[in-house]
């Protein structure tokens, strides 16, 4: 399997690393066209648009964000090369998942969503079959995490002295309002009960050194509460390391001949 990247970022660099510690690639990178002439030294052949593509890619993995998934996404899969993707909240465009849906059909291609920095997602789904009727997603995270977000409007995240909520609504306007924080709230919101129907709180704890996710779920089933403390990469405190690592594990499902 040919596997190409979008991004280069925190996540981009890790799966390529581990991409490439395996011997497995990536044998493409999808950049502006702008940065094509920038030296790498990584030996990535670069490209600028999905049409210079090399004809044998199998699979492109998108570590860049939502304007990525925007730009990118319909073409690839229109292409026929299935996408992996961690910009799940971008999704809460409903004109973008349509497009999205129409360019994956048309190409005999599919679009897997990587599970992120959560867990439970299985759990939730087998819920959704039987009925849920109440999902509630909590993040939690330090203040140096909501740097660059909206939280920087509503509270003054350096002089924090105790947790302070500075986001309740739905999981869309989550994703919506928080494109670099919010994947979570959206990958818990398309394994359940959607996005209008998901609730999500959003909070700055000067306490907590990692990225805390609570998912609370009500239905047919039961209830369940799944709580997970992550750790950030080190070069980006945004990013979740299990968000990376799920990527990794997103290619190894594709390739495995029994899978869960």
């Amino acid at each position: 399997m040919k596997i190409g990247l979008i991004g280069g970022g925190a996540i981009g660099r890790y799966v390529a690393e581990r991409l490439t510690a395996q011997g497995d690639g990536p044998h493409a990178l999808l950049v502006r066209p702008g940065r094509l002439d920038e030296a790498s030294g990584d030996g990535i052949d670069r490209f600028g648009s999905v049409a210079d593509l090399p004809s044998d890619i199998d699979l492109m993995v998108d570590c860049a964000g939502h304007g990525a998934l925007i730009e990118h996404g319909a073409a690839i899969l229109e292409r026929g090369i299935d996408l992996i993707t961690v910009s799940l909240g971008a999704l809460a465009d409903p004109q973008l998942e349509a497009q999205l849906t129409h360019a994956a059909e048309a190409g005999g291609a599919q679009l897997h969503l990587a599970s992120g920095a959560i867990g439970a997602l299985d759990a939730l789904q087998a819920a959704r079959v039987g009925g849920l009727t109440d999902v509630t997603y909590t993040g939690r995270k330090p203040p140096n995490g909501w740097r660059g977000s909206p939280a920087e409007d509503h509270l003054d995240l350096d002089a924090l002295n105790e947790a302070a909520t500075h986001f309740e609504g739905t999981a869309r306007q989550a994703a919506t309002d928080y494109p670099k924080n919010a994947n979570v709230a959206a990958a818990v919101a398309l394994a359940g009960i959607g996005f209008d129907a998901t609730q999500v709180r959003l909070i700055a704890d000067p306490q907590v050194t990692a990225n805390i996710h609570e998912v609370t779920a009500k239905g047919t089933f039961g209830q369940f509460t799944f709580h997970i403390e992550g750790t950030a990469l080190p070069d980006n405190p945004r990013s979740s390391a299990l968000a990376a690592m799920s990527v990794i594990a997103a290619i190894r499902r594709r390739r495995a001949a029994i899978t869960t």
